[in-house]
């Protein structure tokens, strides 16, 4: 099992540190190309809100996430809850 952290370089020394990289960096690239597609088709003025459990690591290297919410999705089901209640 590899640890996801955001490694000290992209090239690894050794293999788990090239499979961290790969791992980190690959899903950085996901997310900003994710993001820019749908800014495309949303509009440039579209705000990126980054949830769940690693997205402070993943928005250090993104700058097109605008803001961090690790609990928006809870957030979004407490009040679903609430307004059916």
């Amino acid at each position: 099992r590899v640890e996801v952290v955001k490694p000290l370089s992209v090239i690894g020394k050794n293999t788990v540190g090239s499979m961290q990289s790969g791992i980190f960096y690959g899903f950085v690239g996901q997310v900003k190309e994710i993001i820019w597609r749908m800014k495309k088709e949303l509009g440039k003025n579209t705000k990126v809100i980054a949830t769940g459990g690693q997205a402070d690591l993943i928005a250090q290297e993104a700058a097109v996430i605008d803001r961090v919410d690790p609990f928006l999705t809870l957030t979004g089901l407490r009040l679903i809850y609430e307004r059916n209640q």
